[in-house]
């Protein structure tokens, strides 16, 4: 009666809660309901914000969330989709706040090429925008001399305090260079650190590719090619090894012309520069040309009077210093002192070093730091930001660190592009670019893809393949892919347990073939709207046989006990016994005691019959599972 009562209430034109009287006691006797009022709310709200933006009584706001079976406190934090039904539920239409991203907003469907220093300059005015120095990656195969080759920038031994010559971190570095100044960050170049690498040249105006001239180029270097290309940086090639009898400069040059990196004694514009790194010769020519390059190709200016902002190049936990983090100033200049927030992390600045250990009070743009004094270790990639007060810092944190804990129990939301995206596009008349990173199981495999899929673009929908390579899909494709919104093909390949999470994570679409044929036949059918949707089996929950009934004019029906999950009417089921498959098909029947059912929970027991299957057994294993479109 009192749910009754309540939902009478909700119908009239005054707001729920309140007593009825002059005009709402005339909607009461008659004519239709007036039309439910619109109120905007947030991603996150408390169940008492909630109440005070539908100006109810809070209770009222619990009571709707119980009848909706969730069970929540005045001050617990619900999302928006829940706070919608309670609205709904109470004569409300709803309609997000639209939340303010950290960074650019880019047109719906496409994301643009732009780091962190365009957005700044955008924000700035011009006149308060200073010169500030490049800020340069460096990338390439493992062993081709990377570190060996900064070693010989800075005149200090970094190879020699790293674990067998491989770097095995991010490490942040400024030199200068005819009274200008360079800041370099030195990238891992094997596979296991793909993505760090990736991070790197998200930040920076330049990418040096250091390539062996007696090796030429690799894998890892055509990875490193790629997510260049990615971000949006020009490149520059240090030919290094040049010391070496061994040494081929025309046939790396080659190889880096059929990578689409020209050279520009070929004809290209791109630079390579010849270096020994050991014998530190051709360093002065190699950092003349990076001032250059990015002088000519960037617009390198900042606003150093600005609250700082910047990215943290890498983290970690120092048993004595605590928590600690690199941190490259983009804007603004950070001092000791400063309060500030990084994602779910919030600190104040207590102390700074710059990359030779000298303690600094300050760090102008492009100046990367040593920093102490932060909550905890933040990941390497985020951006942080100075704000006014270490209060507003915590608060601002707590805030990001309830939406983190919302979004991990939330669907996740693709954020990049699939071949149903390109299928949508299409149908609404919109141009489209098809990004494509292909991984092929042998080299034989990859020029005929190739041939099959270059062709099928047209001036509206191009098709562009942006990385190929032999071997399983791995964690390095999926980031590509993110951070350049293409989708992934793999060709008699399997896809990395751990890239297989991040995809699910990040968005990214990723299909396997077997059949050549079948492939190309996607992608044209993407093109040309023709595309049918994928569906995944998604599963929901699992149940044991623990009796079998033969009913008369039903058949046999299984006594189960739902082990966790649930069974759902509509679902399918796939009946295993010793862990082989018997049988897959749909319920038939769902029932609980005497009374049809629409879903049984976990921890309790239920009888079902499955559709063309009868020979069920004690102990069986049923696996419920339904299909869902693939986003």
């Amino acid at each position: 009666m009192g749910r009754s009562d309540g939902k009478k209430t909700r119908t009239q034109s005054q707001p729920p809660g309140q007593k009825g009287g002059g005009a709402g006691g005339g909607s009461q006797a008659g004519g239709p309901p007036p039309a439910p009022r619109v109120i905007e709310l947030p991603d996150t709200m408390a169940v008492r914000d909630l109440a005070r933006a539908l100006r109810v009584n809070p209770i009222d706001v619990i009571k709707e969330l119980m009848a909706n079976g969730i069970v929540a406190s005045i001050n617990q934090t619900i999302d928006y989709e829940t706070a919608q039904i309670v609205a709904s539920e109470l004569g409300f239409e709803t309609q997000p706040i639209r939340a303010e991203e950290p960074e650019a907003e880019a047109e719906e469907g496409a994301r643009a090429v732009e780091t962190l220093w365009h957005r700044l300059i955008k924000e700035e005015d011009p006149d308060d925008l200073k010169p500030r120095p490049p800020v340069v990656t460096v990338l390439g195969h493992v062993d081709h001399g990377k570190t060996t080759l900064l070693d010989a920038i800075r005149q200090t031994n970094v190879v020699g305090g790293e674990y067998g010559g491989i770097t095995q971190h991010i490490g942040a570095y400024q030199v200068e260079h005819d009274g200008r100044k360079i800041t370099f960050l030195d990238t891992p170049g094997h596979e296991a650190f793909t993505a760090m690498r990736a991070r790197g040249a998200m930040v920076t105006d330049l990418a040096v590719l250091v390539v062996a001239a007696d090796d030429g180029v690799m894998p890892q270097t055509r990875e490193a090619i790629a997510h260049a290309r990615a971000a949006g940086v020009p490149i520059l090639v240090a030919l290094n090894k040049m010391d070496k009898p061994s040494a081929q400069p025309d046939r790396v040059k080659q190889q880096l012309a059929d990578n689409d990196l020209t050279v520009e004694e070929w004809g290209g514009d791109v630079i390579a520069v010849p270096v020994s790194a050991k014998m530190k010769q051709g360093i002065s020519e190699l950092l003349e040309n990076i001032l250059l390059l990015t002088e000519v190709a960037v617009d390198l200016r900042s606003n150093p009077d600005r609250p700082a902002v910047g990215t943290v190049v890498e983290a970690q936990l120092d048993t004595k210093r605590g928590p600690t983090a690199t941190l490259l100033v983009q804007g603004g200049t950070l001092h000791v002192g400063d309060a500030l927030v990084i994602g779910p992390i919030s600190g104040r600045v207590r102390a700074m070093m710059d990359h030779l250990g000298n303690m600094v009070k300050e760090a102008p743009p492009a100046m990367p730091v040593l920093v102490m004094g932060l909550s905890d270790v933040p990941r390497a990639g985020e951006y942080f930001e100075v704000l006014e007060s270490e209060r507003e810092a915590r608060a601002r944190a707590e805030v990001q660190a309830e939406r983190e804990r919302l979004a991990e129990v939330r669907p996740t939301r693709p954020r990049t592009m699939t071949l149903d995206e390109v299928l949508r596009r299409f149908g609404e008349g919109e141009p489209v670019e098809l990004n494509l990173i292909l991984k092929a199981d042998v080299d034989g495999s990859l020029e005929p893809i190739v041939n099959s899929i270059e062709p099928l673009g047209t001036e509206d929908q191009e098709v562009k393949i942006l990385h190929q390579g032999i071997g399983n899909v791995s964690e390095s494709d999926v980031m590509l892919a993110s951070a350049s919104d293409a989708i992934i093909i793999g060709f008699h390949v399997d896809v990395d347990e751990a890239a297989r999470r991040l995809a699910a994570q990040e968005g990214v679409d990723i299909r396997q073939y077997n059949i050549i044929y079948n492939l190309v036949d996607d992608v044209d059918k993407a093109l040309k709207g023709m595309l049918e949707p994928v569906y995944e089996k998604v599963v929901i929950g699992h149940a044991q046989v623990r009796a079998v009934f033969d009913i008369r004019r039903r058949g046999r029906i299984a006594g189960c006990y739902v082990t966790d999950g649930e069974v759902a009417r509509n679902s399918w089921v796939r009946v295993t016994r010793n862990g082989e498959e018997l049988f897959d098909g749909r319920i038939d029947s769902l029932k609980r005691f005497q009374e049809d059912v629409a879903s049984v929970r976990a921890g309790f027991e239920c009888g079902l019959s499955v559709a063309g299957f009868e020979n069920f057994e004690e102990g069986d294993t049923l696996e419920f599972y339904r299909e869902e479109r693939v986003s």
